[in-house]
């Protein structure tokens, strides 16, 4: 009930604001008839519309139906691509830039799993981000992410391409995780290391879980222990699970959408309309 006050706040507050903006915008309309005032007016003019499309587009983005995922917590997913070792330092860019912007809206940031690059960043991290409304803010920085600069690691100057992918995906409640039966895993065991390969664990707490049927892999050990690292495993492998159902089940639908609405030419079904 509170949620559902909040965000029926926000929509008030910026539908006043828009209201407020309007008035603004007829008061200054009047003072262009003024001599004196209308270089004052035409600016306060300018302001006050570009003032009320932002407002417009506020607009349209809080009446949209909300995704039942909106609310929840979210992992985070960034892994280097190509461009070595910088897309490694790009990928560590990335990972602070989310970190800062949760920090800065007071959410929680937990590290999952991470691959340290040799000269630093990430080859893959994974974080799980919790607070309101983390996967409604943070679901459509999911894809391709590329830069273009002069790397740390290069001495030339040269201009260098280096890409990232971003996957974000809502945490479900135990309730709501895809089945997963236990013969479909395999489970292995390994020792923790951190950049370059280094052993920082000497015994084997570190997991890596395989979901046969997808080719989906999950590791994780960043706890010292293994039944810790497990659990946080099997909750991301069930993330991506949905995340790769809610994918498939969204393309089959565009398909059938796609194939009931035809090409549009005259080559397909025609229902036949006379006018009277």
């Amino acid at each position: 009930m509170s949620r559902e006050y909040a965000q029926l706040s926000d929509v008030s507050r910026c539908f006043t604001d828009w209201q407020q903006v309007q008035d603004d915008i007829e008061t200054a309309q009047m003072m262009l008839d003024d001599p004196e005032m209308r270089e004052m007016a035409q600016e306060e003019l300018r302001e006050a519309k570009e003032k009320s499309e932002q407002l417009e587009q506020q607009l349209q983005v809080l009446l949209l139906p909300k995704d039942p995922d909106d609310e929840r917590n979210a992992f985070l997913e960034v892994r280097a691509g190509t461009g070595g070792d910088e897309a490694a330092l790009f990928a560590g860019d990335l990972f602070r830039m989310y970190s800062r912007y949760a920090e800065a809206r007071r959410w929680r940031v937990e590290i999952m799993s991470m691959s340290e690059g040799e000269h630093g960043g990430y080859k893959e991290i994974i974080a799980k981000i919790s607070g309101d409304g983390v996967y409604g803010r943070l679901k459509f920085e999911s894809g391709g992410h590329r830069v273009q600069r002069v790397p740390a690691t290069e001495s030339q100057g040269r201009i260098h391409t280096s890409a990232c992918t971003v996957a974000v995906m809502p945490e479900l409640p135990e309730a709501e995780l895809p089945d997963i039966n236990p013969a479909d895993l395999r489970i292995d065991t390994f020792r923790s290391s951190g950049a370059g390969g280094q052993h920082v664990n000497t015994t084997d707490s570190a997991i890596r879980i395989t979901h046969l049927p997808t080719g989906i892999v999950v590791e994780c050990q960043d706890e010292r222990s293994q039944h810790k690292n497990k659990a946080k495993a099997l909750s991301v492998l069930g993330a991506r699970i949905h995340a790769a159902e809610t994918a498939k089940r969204q393309q089959a639908e565009a398909s059938t959408r796609r194939n009931l609405l035809g090409s549009g030419d005259r080559t397909g079904p025609i229902i036949s309309r006379r006018g009277a």
